[in-house]
């Protein structure tokens, strides 16, 4: 039986933007520095590497951790559809600024 593991997926909108803020919150949330996934690529859908990288990644019992529901995606039916996945595979789902809206709650 494996381990369960925590891991980020960070993103900004662009390589002129810092993502330096959201990797240290994570870490502060005792996230390690190969489980953040960072991408500087637009929000508006989930053609990601990093992120598609963590999807492949995760396993059932992880969780994943965003710094805000925003952070994921842009787009509300497709983020809504990417949330589903990870239910449906059993992944956690920890949204910081939002906490309402975490898979535990």
């Amino acid at each position: 039986m494996s381990v369960a593991m925590k891991l980020t997926s960070v993103r900004v909108s662009s390589k002129e933007q810092n993502e330096a803020r959201q990797v240290e919150t994570m870490k502060d949330k005792g996230i390690g520095e190969r489980d953040i996934f960072i991408d500087k690529a637009s929000g508006k859908d989930f053609v990601r590497p990093k992120y598609l990288l963590l999807k492949q990644m995760v396993r059932e019992g992880d969780t994943v951790v965003f710094d805000s529901i925003s952070r994921m995606g842009r787009n509300m039916n497709e983020t809504l559809i990417e949330y589903d996945w990870f239910v449906k595979n059993g992944v956690k789902l920890c949204f910081i600024k939002e906490p309402m809206i975490n898979t535990s709650n």
